[in-house]
Order: C-alpha cells, then structure tokens, then sequence
C-alpha cells in the first residue's frame, strides 16, 4: 500500500470493551479500503484489550499497542501517531461510530478543496445507539481565530493531510485535540467542513455535564497557557465558544 493513500486511523482505548467492537467494526465497514486502525490500550481495567486483539487477529489493518502506564486520550494519540504510516490521519475515538462512506466522501472532498484538515457533520447518538437530534451543523470553513471561538471540530470527524501540513505533533497532552487543531491552523491554513453526516457521537450520560465543564476550562486554559491571549481578549473567544457550543446544543 502506498503511504501516500493510506489512512491511519488513531483510536485512544481506556476501559472501552462496551463499545469498542462497534468503532472498529465501523471502520472495517469503511467503502475506503486503504487504512491502518492504531488502537492505543491505556492500561484498561476492563476487557478492552482482549476485544481488540480477537479483532485484530480477523485483519492485519488493526494494530493494538499497550500502554505500560495510564497518560490519558491525548498520550495515547500521540502514541499511535508516531507508529503512523499514512499520509492522512484520522481520528476515531473508542465509543464513536463512522458511517460507511466516512472515509471515500471525506477524502474526495479534501482532494477537491486541497483541504490541509477536514471534518464533517456528525449526529449523537445515546449509549443504547439511539439517534439524539439532528446532525450538527458546521461551518465551511474555519481559519484559527475563528476557531478560537468555536467549537466546530468533532475529534472523530477530523482528517489532517500530513503532506499539507508538515510534520505536527500531540504534545500538548492537558488541551488534547483543540490545541493540536489550532497548532495546524496557526500555519496560516484553513481547515474545510464537509456538511454530510458521516459520524454518531456516542453520548455517555453519566459524564456529560462533567465533560462540558472540563472542556469549557480546557478552552479557557489553552487562550490564556498556550496562545499567550491577554484577558479580554480570552473572555471574547470564551463568549464566542460558549455561544456556538450552546447553539450546537440546542439546535440538534
């Protein structure tokens, strides 16, 4: 397979042996069939690792890598991008469920706009599998100060071209996938959205509020650590986030 249409997917695995059959599963469905799914296990308690390694028995496209110690999501995706192949990367974390066409729709779309990062709309769904709403609706384009502000990327809707946008690392492990999007982004590139609904994002209840308060602090941490933003100029982007997240709520 050459590397230049390979797809290497990046899936982070902790605890995950309820849902995780159905996201590789999900892949293995892809119409695409030129990819690699880097399962990262970071140190599960669960059943996990033995689902994936019966899977990745089935098909040579499925590499299960161990964690000696927990690190967290974005350790672990840094783990399985350095073990990467492809030319394009891909994320899909170990709860959520691409549709069929996710791959060949995403990629003839990046190929037509020279797109350097894509994502797409994408539907939830509850930890049954049931459809919660509408899809999410997302901008064209985002550029990196309107992603400052907005809160447009699903992690498990995102392709980054590695051709087009040079070599990047996952290194900043607290702020995980908006700090990696604004460190493409910073280059000067745009990033495009396809409006097809092409992934179900699997909502856990049990942490769902958790999870909104953890990545409204983590926006926060990453204008004023990480971009050096003065106060006013966080609490502006802040306002913008928390007007476009809860938007997207309440639209879907």
């Amino acid at each position: 397979m050459e590397n230049n249409k390979l797809v290497s997917i990046i899936t982070p695995a902790y605890n995950a042996a309820r849902f995780v059959e159905e996201t590789i599963r999900s892949a293995q469905s892809q119409s695409y069939p030129h990819w690699e799914m880097l399962i990262v296990d970071d140190c599960s308690k669960d059943d996990t690792c033995a689902v994936i390694e019966r899977l990745a028995a089935e098909d040579a496209r499925i590499r299960l890598i161990r964690h000696e110690k927990n690190g967290g999501a974005a350790v672990a995706r840094e783990t399985a991008l350095k073990a990467a192949s492809g030319r394009y990367i891909a994320f899909l974390d170990s709860d959520d469920v691409w549709l069929p066409e996710k791959l060949t729709r995403q990629l003839a779309f990046m190929e037509s706009t020279a797109a350097p990062l894509s994502y797409t709309s994408f539907r939830r769904i509850s930890e049954n599998g049931d459809s919660c709403g509408e899809p999410i609706a997302i901008p064209l384009s985002l550029t990196y100060r309107q992603l400052l502000g907005n809160t447009a990327i699903a992690t498990s809707t995102a392709i980054i071209d590695r051709e087009k946008t040079g070599p990047f690392a996952i290194t900043r492990t607290y702020y995980d996938d908006f700090a990696l999007w604004l460190t493409v982004l910073k280059r000067g590139l745009v990033a495009h959205g396809l409006r097809e609904d092409l992934m179900r994002y699997r909502v856990v209840n049990q942490s769902l509020s958790r999870n909104k308060s953890k990545s409204a602090m983590k926006v926060w941490r990453a204008y004023r650590d990480l971009e050096k933003l003065g106060v006013l100029a966080s609490s502006w982007y802040f306002v913008n986030y928390a007007w476009n997240a809860s938007r997207k709520y309440r639209n879907s």
